[in-house]
């Protein structure tokens, strides 16, 4: 289901054009309205948006797409697991614990309400209509496409976010066979026009506008902040990669 602010214009405008795209049949797309421009609503706030919401949803629905950059945030939760889960201070950490654990996690299953009473939601984000009128074609160009990318794994001199390269080898050896898997020692990747996979660990990351994504690309740089889509927390937001051309990205709200 699409999810439209009608109080939002573009919201309204993301809406009807991804469910035009995506061929979203008219019941599947769920209006509510609410003040827009925050970035962070309150629990209460949710459960009132999320109960309109959900006397829409029909029960054949397996997923969220939110027509919305803000807000992003629903107290400690991103609105998108807030969505999925539905709001609980339990997945959230008072440092670095573990939250409450998510049944969706590395499964096989394929119909998530169906099957365990969840809904999966992204955020189609942009902060003008012609930014997501091009995230929302990559989207449809990159079906059944098949890209021939290569994946980039960076390994950085933030020690802090540069954690997962110690992964770096697993991955190549999992997926190699399947696409080109580059593991570097480098803060920043340019000039490469075949980008399918781009991760780093970098509060900033440089050099976005010399790189080509393919269609349905994905890239993350683990910040603490990435997720803050429209604030200026001094570390970059994941919005910089979906303007720079990837499809995908994400990141975290607190």
């Amino acid at each position: 289901a699409v999810i439209v602010n009608t109080l939002d214009p573009l919201s309204v405008k993301i809406g009807e054009y991804y469910a035009a795209r995506q061929r979203i049949l008219f019941q599947n797309v769920i209006k509510v309205g609410f003040p827009p421009g925050k970035t962070t609503l309150t629990s209460q706030e949710f459960a009132a948006l999320r109960a309109r919401i959900d006397e829409q949803s029909l029960p054949g629905i397996q997923a969220y797409a939110l027509t919305w950059a803000a807000p992003f945030r629903v107290e400690c939760m991103s609105i998108t697991s807030a969505f999925a889960f539905g709001f609980d201070p339990a997945f959230c950490a008072d440092g670095c614990k573990p939250t409450r654990h998510n049944p969706y996690f590395n499964s096989p299953v394929r119909l998530p309400f169906a099957q365990l009473g969840m809904r999966p939601a992204m955020a189609i984000a942009a902060t003008s209509f012609e930014r997501a009128k091009e995230l929302i074609d990559r989207g449809v160009e990159s079906d059944a496409s098949f890209p021939a990318g290569a994946a980039y794994l960076l390994s950085t001199l933030e020690q802090a976010r540069n954690v997962r390269a110690a992964s770096y080898r697993a991955v190549e050896q999992l997926f190699g066979r399947q696409i080109p898997v580059r593991r570097l020692e480098q803060d920043a990747l340019t000039d490469n026009t075949d980008v399918l996979f781009y991760f780093t660990g970098k509060a900033n990351v440089e050099g976005l506008e010399t790189l080509k994504f393919l269609p349905g690309a994905i890239a993350d740089h683990l910040t603490s902040a990435g997720g803050e889509l429209t604030s200026d927390g001094g570390q970059m937001s994941a919005l910089r990669w979906l303007e720079a051309g990837a499809t995908g990205s994400y990141g975290t709200v607190v």
